[in-house]
Order: C-alpha cells, then structure tokens, then sequence
C-alpha cells in the first residue's frame, strides 16, 4: 500500500448493529478498523426498536450490557390480535434470560458504537463515503472531505441506500424495498399500553401495527405493509391517522396518550437472494444486502448476525486472498440466514388472508405448549425454518436459554445477599 494514504486493515462504511458487530469481532482478532458514518452520534434511526431473542444472544456474546441503554425495557409476553380481534397471549420462558426487548436505536446504536471504539476501532464521524476504486490486493476509499483511505476490504454497512453498492454498480435498479414501515413515540400511554402488542387489521396484511412499551409509559408505535399491497405509500401519513382513530387500537394505547416529535417511515429491503453479497473486496451486510425478515420486517438480529459474518470470512481467508473470503462469506449466510428468509418469504404470502392468519393464530393459541413455542419460534428463539433444516436438528433446540441469564443469576445472588443481611439484622 502507499504511504501517502491513510491506510488500515477494514474499512466499514456505517455504524449502525451491522458495522459496529464487525468492527468488534475485528478489533477482536486485533485487525485494524476504521468505521465511516455520515452521521453524528448519538442519532435517531426510524425503526421498531425490538430486539428478538437472536438479536439479544449477539448483543451479549458482543459485551453490550442492558444496563448501558436507559430505556431498555425487557419483555415477558406478547399480545396479538387477530383480523377478527380475538385476543391471544404469548408468554416466554421466565427464569432463563431476555427473549425479546425493546431499545431505542437512538439508545441502542450509540452504545454499540462506543463499545467498538473501545475495543479499538477508530471512528470517523461526521464524515461520508465518496467512492471507492479496487486494486488486486486493496481497496482505496475516498470520503466526502477528500481523505483517501486505503484497506484490504470494505464492509459495506450502510443501508437500503447504500452508498456502496452505487459505487460498484451491482444493486437493482427502481428497487425502493419490499416493506415500508411507519412509527411516532408516544408518552403518558394508558395502563393496557405495557404489552408488547401486535394487532393484524385486515386492510393492513400481511402488515401489522404494533405498540412496543418503553419505561416511564412511553411507547414506540408504527404500522408496516408490503409496497405492492392496495396503500399507496404516499397516503402512509392519512392511514396513520385512521389507525390512531381505530377505537380497539386508541384503547389499548390509552386516550391520554401523546405524540412526541415527529413521526416516520422508512422501506425496508428483504431480497437477500437478488442483491449480491459481495464485489470484489467489498462485503455488503444489513440493509445493504437485504438481509431483513420478509414476514416480520424485522432485521437487527440479520444486522449483526451478518456483519459477524463478514468479519469471520475475513479473518479465516486472510488479507490477500479475497476469493476465499467471497467464498466463506456466501456460505455462510446461506447456511445462518438464506433459508430462513426463503421460509419467512413463503409464509409471509400466507398471511395476506385474513382466513390464513386467524388459522395460524388459532393453532398458536391451542394450548400452554404451542402458545410458548409460537412465542420463541416468533421471536427467533430458533431458527424459522428449523424444521426443513434437519442438519440443525439437535436436543434441545427447542428448549435454549436466553440471553444475558448470567445477569439474572448474578442479580438474584445479590438479591439473596440482601435477603441474608435482612435475617441477620
């Protein structure tokens, strides 16, 4: 590499749960990285802000703490609604970890940054990805303020928009996303306003709204739909205020509820199998490859599972020999994600009926067991489509802890110290 330049091992453009993931089981290995984003620190990002049970098991495995995140709020059930809004409560496990949680991104992405920086990565902040131009055996990036940066690889971790993926010309043109989603915080919500809840109104299927509570009565509350449903997108904002006036859903967030700042949407990119994972010694992860669930719309837990991965193939194939690294990384993601997004896929045509969705919620609701399963399987407790993938078929698949359990024990130890102090005095 020149001198000239400034140069490093990784060059990870974006530091939202995909980049910062990365950069910290890089920085692991003891790789040199240098994570770009345009944005200052700590900044919104439009999303739901729940956390499934693999998108906590990662955060753990990565170091992030709850206790770091103000409003972390850790969930114990999930009430869903039908089209005909029959109730249903799904419990999950007690006693063996957090298996959903919500956490603003606001909250979420700056603390996730931190920790990357602390485990050495260095951060450039606010400062954009210009272009990029590849050699045999590097990558030269330029950014916004004319810096040229030289790196062995680039992962590129920046969005539905990705900057990255228009600089090397492999993305799909008109592509817009398949889901777009919508949501406003709301505080002073009423006391039904402390469940997770989901309700599947019929004119929004297969999307759905959702109220995700927050400490101190606050909630985050959106609605997603496909793009090629019966709304246009630009009547998202007239919707949003027919859903706020649906008398079932106003209920349940309380009449006292109020809007805080402003609302917003975002799309949602879920073709993982049309848009190329790789180009060259660039790897795209999150957003930027689509990664999200196209049943749920969902995509943290993809965020960071796929810049793990990203990490991992770089680190196995070395920095000179970028075909096996390509190699590695497409493996991978086929054998964690792509066939799990295939299943979510076909499923996600399913619940375009109203009919199909009251069925699946009726099974779910059978009894304590299957309430329980649907409850983690929906979570991503394990894997959507285990049961068409027996070489994931093992004792107890069905039955894994949470995460952060090691908390629980350590807080419950501290609780017993406190109850033994008590007898004694």
């Amino acid at each position: 590499m020149t001198e000239n330049y400034l140069s490093t091992d990784v060059i990870i453009v974006g530091a939202g749960p995909a980049g910062c993931a990365a950069a910290i089981d890089l920085c692991r290995h003891d790789l040199n990285v240098i994570i770009l984003d345009k944005a200052a620190f700590p900044r919104d990002k439009c999303c739901g802000d729940g956390l499934t049970t693999d998108a906590l098991r990662i955060l753990d495995e990565l170091g992030l703490r709850p206790e770091s995140i103000t409003s972390w709020n850790a969930v114990t059930d999930a009430i869903i609604y039908s089209p005909k809004g029959e109730r249903t409560v799904l419990p999950l496990p007690e006693g063996k970890g957090q298996f959903a949680a919500i956490a603003p991104r606001i909250e979420l992405d700056h603390q996730l940054l931190q920790l990357a920086t602390s485990r050495g990565a260095k951060l450039l902040s606010p400062l954009g990805f210009s272009n990029l131009e590849q050699f045999d055996d590097f990558v030269k990036v330029e950014t916004t303020d004319g810096t040229n940066i030289l790196a062995r690889y680039v992962i590129a971790a920046d969005g539905m928009w990705s900057s990255v993926r228009k600089a090397v010309n492999n993305g799909i043109e008109g592509y817009r996303g398949d889901w777009h989603a919508f949501r406003q915080y709301f505080s002073n919500t009423g006391p039904n306003a402390q469940h997770l809840t989901v309700w599947f109104e019929p004119d929004l299927l297969p999307g759905y709204v959702w109220l995700f509570p927050l400490p101190g009565q606050r909630a985050n509350v959106g609605f997603g739909i496909l793009r090629d449903r019966n709304h246009k997108l630009k009547d998202m904002g007239r919707l949003w205020k027919d859903i706020l006036t649906r008398p079932h859903i106003r209920e349940i967030l309380g009449n006292e509820a109020i809007a805080v700042g402003t609302h917003k949407a975002w799309p949602i990119p879920t073709r993982m199998k049309k848009l190329e994972s790789t180009s060259g010694r660039v790897f795209f992860t999150g957003d930027a490859i689509g990664v999200a669930d196209p049943m749920t719309g969902e995509g943290i837990a993809q965020a960071l599972q796929s810049g793990r991965l990203a990490a991992s193939a770089l680190t196995k194939a070395g920095p000179y020999d970028a075909s096996k690294a390509r190699s590695q990384y497409r493996l991978s993601l086929d054998k964690a994600l792509s066939r799990d997004h295939q299943f979510a896929g076909q499923l996600q045509s399913l619940l375009t009926s109203p009919v199909a969705t009251e069925l699946a919620i009726k099974a779910a609701n059978m009894n304590r067991w299957t309430r329980r399963n649907f409850a983690r399987w929906l979570f991503e407790d394990y894997p959507r489509a285990l049961i068409l993938t027996p070489d994931r078929w093992k004792f107890g698949a069905l039955s894994n802890d949470g995460a952060y359990q090691a908390n629980e024990r350590k807080i419950s130890a501290e609780d017993a110290d406190l109850l033994l102090i008590g007898e004694s005095e």
